[in-house]
């Protein structure tokens, strides 16, 4: 079991496995977003019961939870990465952690702006200092500090290296985000969706919910792999499989 794990292990720090294997992955999580994002947002936005306090303009949780949940897990995984990077030296995590933090950056981004749109018709407010919020904000400047340390050095080992320092220490804010709800009386509302308990709400409701958060997570998976894809080749553009296939595919 653990010769089988290791081995596991040590087929994804390998580029040429990773970049084989791939394709088909993202081919896979490709037509999973291509099918259950338009299902659930239709779904969503256009057939599930109206809230009985917020009216029509809780729908928008259909948007901003999936990004909210996308943006704290890419972080986790950013973090995972970054470990494996200081501890195994492995390349391919200095790979993920640099091409995942554009996305994250992004759904970061979508959950702030979609919890400002929502604030307002429900708190009367674009925006609240409460703890949920700023902490959100805060693990938006370490998605930026983190691509702008990829940006700014230039020699990939280092640039790796501080990129896993940072994302390693900003994960203390990840619990902080998920428990601030609890550990402070804010504006905020718990959390829509626990894995570990039913939900609330109807399933009329919740299901459409769930359709999306697996179709965010489908389109995060694409993303990373393709983003990783085009990664692994400009950093082993020297080694012979990567000549190899590029002249198989006329572009060397």
């Amino acid at each position: 079991m653990w010769e089988a794990f290791k081995q596991w292990f040590h087929r994804w720090g390998s580029p040429k496995w990773f970049y084989e294997r791939s394709l088909m992955w993202s081919f896979w999580l490709g037509w999973g977003a291509l099918i259950l994002l338009p299902v659930g947002m239709v779904w969503g936005l256009a057939f599930a019961p109206q809230d009985y306090q917020q009216g029509n303009s809780f729908r928008i949780i259909y948007l901003h939870v999936p990004a909210a949940i996308l943006a704290q897990s890419c972080y986790m995984i950013m973090a995972v990465a970054g470990f494996v990077s200081l501890v195994w030296r492995m390349k391919m995590a200095d790979v993920v952690l640099k091409c995942a933090a554009p996305i994250g950056a992004s759904f970061c981004f979508l959950a702030l702006f979609t919890g400002a749109v929502w604030g307002k018709p429900t708190w009367g407010t674009w925006w609240e200092w409460d703890a949920r919020l700023t902490a959100m904000l805060i693990l938006l400047f370490l998605y930026f500090g983190i691509i702008a340390l990829e940006a700014a050095i230039e020699d990939k080992i280092t640039a790796g290296r501080a990129a896993a320092v940072l994302s390693l220490v900003g994960v203390v804010n990840i619990p902080i985000i998920k428990y601030s709800v609890e550990w402070w009386r804010t504006l905020h509302q718990p959390a829509t969706f626990k894995l570990t308990e039913k939900p609330d709400m109807p399933v009329e409701m919740w299901a459409p919910l769930l359709v999306m958060v697996i179709g965010v997570y489908c389109f995060f998976g694409y993303s990373l792999f393709l983003r990783s894809r085009n990664e692994i080749i400009e950093r082993e553009r020297r080694t012979l499989w990567v000549r190899e296939l590029l002249a198989k595919e006329g572009k060397a």
